[in-house]
């Protein structure tokens, strides 16, 4: 993995990433308001034999001191010294729990013993350290008598400023460093977990390209019961540079897909409902149209037709008049409202077997026959829960599959492949619809702006 695809990962889950900071960040600050406050005193002392009368006396001397400077470390920590220890400092605590609080260390190569005493106060603390020297110096002549090696305080233990435990200044920044790396951890984990189709990248374990990436848009939100809006003609034009951009590179990439022989038959379907594909329909129909190709835009939803009363045109007769035989397709027809270039074939009256329709010789005979003017665009139902979408594809010379970024799961693209091949349909490309405008820009290359102005003018 790169940096950017790090990067990527921060984005998605970042929210991971901040709650684990926060937890952690909590969690330590919480323990340490809750923890009692300790403080430490350090005392010292030395180990000595007295004056020598000559430097090599003294030399002897030093070496004796030094062999037996690490024994009384181990004398300072005896319970004797500790009970001494108690005693001169008026301690209430047990003489168990006042050598836990206790640490004697001999710096290398010296004949100094240092004593850290930790207690709930500064006085305390500082009663303790000292009182445990005097203690291990009575230990020490005890053991080794009036005129042998013996301790001698050198440094008194001070009151400490601050406690030694808890210290936020400590804690809190290594809480958030680990509340950083536990969170960028999980983040990775469910990425790896996430079978969310994403960007285009996520496409290519299935041998599927992007035919466009929609960024996500006000500008394409449907109100309830509105019409649908389409950016690049009709009565409910609306601006959105980007997205306007990336319908016409979608309408670029299906005339380029075979400069020979374009698709002329095209299904837009989904997995799932709610991917937008219906918007997309008829965008692309409005961008066929508008650029001056006489385009036709078939609703063949025949379950949930939105087409007529998503572009303003009368519903009521329509497709599935003319596959019984009720009406010819110039009785039916409309013109798309500020484009005349577009025709619309509304679903006309529900039938009980849309799937059976769809399939049957009448409809390939009207596709065929509306394809002799020009493309044309189906709005077909979702392809996971009814077999409609995959009758349609037999019928037409590929399907443009609209996901959603962030909601489809790769296991959908999976089994709408799987479809599709068992009735030898075919996948022209793919729409990934709602991308996150950092996304989008990362595949348009921040030509937002560049394009501005040519939307604000008619496609071409």
């Amino acid at each position: 993995m790169e940096l950017g695809d790090y990067l990527r990962i921060l984005r998605w889950h970042w929210r991971a990433v901040v709650i684990s900071v926060v937890v952690s960040v909590l969690a330590v600050g919480v323990y340490d308001l809750t923890r009692p406050k300790v403080y430490s005193a350090s005392a010292s002392g030395f180990v000595t034999t007295g004056s020598a009368t000559s430097p090599a006396e003294a030399s002897i001397n030093d070496s004796l001191a030094k062999s037996r400077v690490a024994s009384y470390v181990d004398v300072a920590t005896s319970r004797g010294t500790a009970e001494a220890a108690k005693e001169a400092s008026g301690s209430s605590a047990t003489v168990p729990s006042l050598i836990g609080r206790v640490q004697v260390t001999q710096p290398p190569e010296t004949v100094l013993i240092r004593v850290t005493a930790d207690g709930p106060t500064p006085q305390e603390a500082t009663d303790l350290a000292n009182a445990w020297i005097t203690a291990l110096a009575g230990e020490v002549e005890e053991i080794e008598g009036k005129g042998g090696l013996k301790v001698m305080p050198q440094d008194s233990a001070v009151l400490p400023s601050s406690p030694t435990s808890p210290n936020p200044q400590r804690d809190l920044p290594l809480a958030l460093i680990v509340g950083l790396l536990i969170g960028f951890g999980i983040a990775v984990v469910r990425n790896q977990l996430d079978r969310r189709i994403r960007t285009p990248d996520d496409l290519k374990g299935f041998g599927l390209s992007a035919m466009a990436t929609v960024p996500a848009s006000k500008a394409l939100a449907r109100s309830s019961g509105g019409l649908i809006p389409a950016l690049a003609g009709g009565t409910t034009r609306v601006g959105d540079p980007s997205a306007s951009e990336a319908l016409r590179k979608l309408r670029t990439n299906l005339r380029y897909m075979d400069v020979d022989d374009p698709p002329k038959v095209v299904v837009v379907s989904s997995p799932n409902e709610g991917d937008g594909k219906s918007t997309i329909a008829v965008n692309l129909a409005y961008a066929m149209a508008a650029s001056g190709e006489p385009t036709t835009i078939v609703d063949a939803d025949l379950r949930r037709p939105v087409i007529s009363s998503g572009i303003g045109v009368v519903e009521g007769a329509g497709l599935t008049d003319v596959l019984i035989g009720e009406a010819t397709l110039a009785d039916v027809l409309q013109e798309a409202p500020g484009e005349p270039n577009l025709q619309v074939l509304a679903a006309g009256n529900i039938p009980p077997n849309p799937s059976e329709i769809l399939g049957s010789r009448a409809m390939e005979r009207v596709l065929a026959e509306l394809s002799q003017y020009g493309p044309v665009i189906i709005d077909a139902p979702p392809l996971l829960p009814v077999t409609d979408g995959a009758v349609l594809s037999t019928h037409a010379d590929g399907v443009i599959l609209v996901v959603t970024a962030g909601k489809t799961l790769d296991t959908h693209v999976e089994r709408v492949t799987e479809s599709l091949t068992e009735v030898n349909g075919r996948i022209l490309g793919v729409v990934v619809n709602q991308v996150s405008r950092r996304e989008s820009s990362a595949y348009y290359g921040g030509a937002t702006n560049y394009y501005g102005a040519s939307d604000r003018s008619a496609a071409t």
